[in-house]
């Protein structure tokens, strides 16, 4: 008996074609779609930032910063230029008009569709004067009588204003900055704070009008009258409890008539205010 075996014959499957896939046309009608809408919103006319609105700003000058924002706004996709309402970064606009711009304090940023970009300035509010003397960069070592130069500086410390203006609140430091550049953070705001403090202490409570704040370290500030004297207060410590020393002293001790004599009151340590005549005060006469 002959037995003959057989095999099915192998049929060879023919790849479909993805131009005749439902999924694939759906895919690239979806990619055309998009790359309309990308096409559109980046280069269209229609969304190009025509237009800027500025307001809050006093200093800096309107024409300026539109000039200036213009430049950041222009960028490249694809290698053709646009400045699309959509496409802007907010973020490094605003951290670029921080940096060229040291009187702004707070920028924001909004769109409004389709062409206008509106630019809301905070500007920063003057609360005192940093001088310092000034020798302009050169060989020669630096000369004795040097003229100073001044800079208008926040409640935060940051400097963003030369001026030659006098002002009530004049800082100045025993360390020289090096480098002064505008935008640049020269005082601590808890030290601000306390010069403040002390400030309108003296002005308003005790009367004594402050020539200058003199801050010699971290911890101490030298405040000179106009009278010629000086009080010494430590940074550090009690501010409440060191303006009570002082009108202590003031009140029970040192006549406003003898103020005139005086060369210093310190009121860094604890209880104690010693204090320092320029000359020694005459002798009282005694009562028979």
């Amino acid at each position: 008996m002959v037995i003959h075996k057989y095999r099915r014959p192998h049929r060879i499957r023919r790849k479909k074609s993805p131009f005749r896939s439902r999924v694939f046309w759906i895919n690239f009608l979806v990619l055309i779609f998009l790359g309309t809408i990308f096409y559109f919103a980046a280069f269209s006319q229609l969304f190009q930032i025509k237009k800027f609105s500025i307001s809050g700003n006093q200093k800096i000058q309107s024409h300026e910063l539109e000039t200036f924002v213009r430049e950041e706004i222009d960028q490249k996709i694809l290698f053709i230029h646009t400045e699309s309402i959509f496409f802007i970064n907010s973020g490094e606009i605003i951290g670029s008009i921080l940096e060229k711009f040291p009187q702004a304090e707070e920028i924001k940023l909004r769109r409004k569709l389709p062409t206008t970009l509106i630019i809301e300035v905070k500007e920063r509010s003057p609360i005192g004067i940093f001088c310092q003397d000034y020798n302009p960069p050169t060989t020669l070592p630096a000369e004795d009588g040097a003229p100073e130069k001044c800079f208008f500086f926040d409640k935060n410390g940051v400097i963003f204003e030369e001026t030659s203006q006098n002002h009530e609140l004049i800082i100045k430091f025993q360390e020289k900055k090096e480098s002064i550049t505008l935008g640049q953070k020269i005082i601590e705001k808890e030290q601000i704070q306390s010069i403040l403090k002390i400030y309108e202490k003296l002005k308003t409570g005790l009367k004594i009008v402050v020539k200058e704040f003199f801050i010699t370290d971290k911890e101490r500030v030298n405040v000179k009258t106009t009278d010629g004297w000086e009080v010494y207060f430590g940074l550090k410590g009690d501010i409440d409890w060191q303006l009570t020393k002082l009108s202590l002293v003031l009140e029970k001790e040192i006549p406003p008539e003898k103020r005139g004599e005086l060369e210093y009151i310190d009121l860094r340590f604890g209880n104690l205010a010693p204090y320092k005549y320029r000359i020694p005060p005459p002798p009282t006469e005694e009562s028979p």
